[in-house]
């Protein structure tokens, strides 16, 4: 990563630290489920939203309840997710 200005620096430190901080913070959480962050990321990686449709249109975005082991992992992690998103009329590819 190349980085020119003083401020533009301080955020890719920012940024990197952040990254470096919840790292840590999952492994801590992950460490009874004998799983890495690598293999929790990619596990929940598997999550995915169904749109609703009504009259034809997108009203909102399902979240189907996690497997097992993805709840244990969000479980862990303290993390809840909603059961219905609002749609914004964006389609959002990964």
């Amino acid at each position: 990563m190349h980085v020119r200005t003083a401020s533009h620096t301080r955020g890719h430190v920012f940024v990197v630290m952040l990254s470096y901080l919840i790292i840590a913070e999952l492994a801590r959480c992950w460490h009874d489920l004998d799983v890495t962050v690598n293999e929790g990321i990619k596990q929940l990686d598997t999550i995915c939203a169904t749109q609703l449709l009504v009259k034809g249109k997108v009203s909102c975005h399902q979240i189907p309840r996690p497997r097992p082991f993805l709840s244990q992992l969000l479980e862990a992690a303290q993390v809840n997710l909603p059961a219905v998103l609002p749609s914004r009329g964006v389609t959002v590819t990964t």
